[in-house]
C-alpha cells in the first residue's frame, strides 16, 4: 500500500505504522482488531497527519466506521476502492475475492461490490497461508504454487472473470496466483485503487503538498530489524530508519 501511495503521490511525506507486535490481524476477532486499530489510529493522529489510510484489509473491514467517527481527519480504507474497480472492470459481473479469514468472514468486500454493481455474483475465499509465505519471501516455486492451487481451485473452475487481491500481502504472490487460475482473470490490487482515491481526495479538498522536503518515517511496535527486512521486500527499497514505538496501552 505504501509503495502504491508513494508512486502516485511522490510529493507527499508519509508516516507508516506497522503493528508488528500484534500481527497478523486476519485471524483475530473483530473486537480485538477494532481495539488495536483505534489505538494505532489515535497514535498516528497525534503526529499531525492530514489523512489516514487504513492499509490493512481486515482493519478496513471491521474498524473503519469507528475510526472515521473518532478522528477529525479523512480516513480512507482499502475495501471500497478495490470493490469499485472490480465492479467496473468485470465484464460478466462474476467477481472473486481472496483475503484473510477476518476480511472474508466480515463480508465487507461482498457488500461493497453489491453496492457498486447490484446483481453481481461474488465468490470469496480465505487464503490464510498467503501472508506468512509473502513475509518469508516464498512467493514463487513449488510450495506457494501448491498452496495457491489448493485455495483457488474453486475460483479457477468457476465462471468469474475478475479477482480482487484483498490483502496488501497478496500482490507479492501475483504471478503465483495468476498461474493458479491459468492467467485468465483480471487481478485487481486494492492498493493501487486506494492510492488513486487518496490522490483524488487530496486534490478535491485542496490538501496536496506543494512545497517543502519530503520525509518518510517508519514506526513499528516490535523490533525494527525484522520489519526492515520484510518491509524492504514490499517497498522495493531498503528501510534504514524504522523506529520502535509502544501503543499497547493507548486508550
Amino acid at each position: 500500500m505504501l509503495k502504491a501511495l508513494r508512486r502516485r503521490l511522490p510529493g507527499e511525506s508519509t508516516i507508516y505504522l506497522g503493528d508488528t507486535a500484534r500481527v497478523p490481524y486476519g485471524t483475530k476477532s473483530a473486537e480485538v482488531v477494532t481495539r488495536y486499530s483505534l489505538m494505532n489510529a489515535r497514535m498516528l493522529a497525534r503526529n499531525d497527519i492530514k489523512l489516514l489510510v487504513v492499509a490493512c484489509n481486515t482493519s478496513s473491514a471491521v474498524a473503519l466506521p469507528l475510526m472515521q467517527e473518532q478522528l477529525e481527519i479523512p480516513v480512507v480504507g482499502v475495501i471500497e476502492p478495490g470493490a469499485k474497480v472490480a465492479a467496473t472492470v468485470s465484464r460478466s459481473g462474476r467477481i472473486g475475492v481472496i483475503g484473510t479469514p477476518g476480511t472474508i468472514d466480515s463480508g465487507a468486500y461482498q457488500k461493497a461490490i453489491a453496492r457498486f454493481r447490484p446483481g453481481a455474483t461474488v465468490l470469496a475465499q480465505a487464503c490464510p497461508l498467503f501472508v506468512p509465505l509473502a513475509e518469508e519471501g516464498w512467493t514463487t516455486g513449488d510450495v506457494p504454487g501448491a498452496v495457491a492451487r489448493h485455495y483457488l481451485r474453486e475460483i479457477a473452475e468457476s465462471e468469474i472473470d475478475t479477482l480482487v487481491l484483498g490483502c496488501t500481502h497478496y500482490p507479492l504472490l501475483r504471478d503465483t496466483i495468476s498461474a493458479a487460475v491459468e492467467d485468465r482473470l483480471a487481478l485487481v490490487d486494492s492498493a493501487e485503487a486506494t492510492a488513486e482515491e487518496v490522490a483524488v481526495l487530496l486534490m478535491t479538498q485542496d490538501l496536496l503538498r506543494t512545497r517543502g522536503p519530503v520525509e518518510h518515517r517508519y514506526l513499528v511496535t516490535d523490533t525494527p530489524l525484522l520489519f526492515a527486512r520484510v518491509g524492504s521486500r514490499f517497498l522495493g527499497e531498503p528501510i534504514v530508519n524504522a523506529e520502535r514505538v509502544d501503543v499497547l496501552f493507548e486508550d
